[in-house]
């Protein structure tokens, strides 16, 4: 099973207490990649989250995607580098559309921990306050994206 020493450091399981995070681990898969290996592709359905645990990975936006940061570069854009304890694919825990992007891992042995779509509505459905918690946490840090995403076209 996923330690929970691990789970605690990740910002969208905030507040959610010992017994929670044994929950929450219970219904981790752990998951290996190595350098350059995709985790999802941009457009492909959505229906898990990861954690990182070890390594690193980046989100990659397609070249025909424009982005401030992109404007006139050729080919898919890296856009930013995500490490230990940092979290992807959450929305696919709210909307199930398509991937917003690709994510390639950077380093070898990346070990991931993915969390089901399906497995985490059955876990919110058993303790409402997982979900509440988790959905809030999910919520303020895509709130914070927006605005700075926002920001960064002015």
């Amino acid at each position: 099973m996923v330690p929970i020493d691990s789970l605690r450091r990740v910002e969208i399981l905030s507040g959610l207490t010992d017994e929670q995070l044994l929950q929450v681990a219970s219904i981790c898969q752990v998951v290996t990649y190595q350098s350059q290996e995709t985790v999802v592709q941009e457009g492909e359905p959505s229906n898990d989250l990861y954690v990182i645990h070890r390594g690193s990975v980046e989100i990659v936006l397609a070249k025909n995607r424009v982005t401030a940061e992109s404007l006139g570069a050729p080919g898919p854009q890296a856009i930013v580098s995500l490490g230990q304890g940092q979290v992807f694919g959450e929305m696919a825990l709210i909307d199930h559309g398509p991937r917003s992007a690709t994510v390639r891992c950077t380093t070898d042995d990346a070990l991931l921990y993915r969390i089901r779509y399906d497995d985490f509505e059955r876990l919110c459905k058993q303790d409402t306050d997982i979900g509440y918690k988790v959905m809030r946490n999910i919520a303020a840090d895509l709130s914070f994206k927006l605005r700075h995403s926002n920001l960064s076209w002015k």
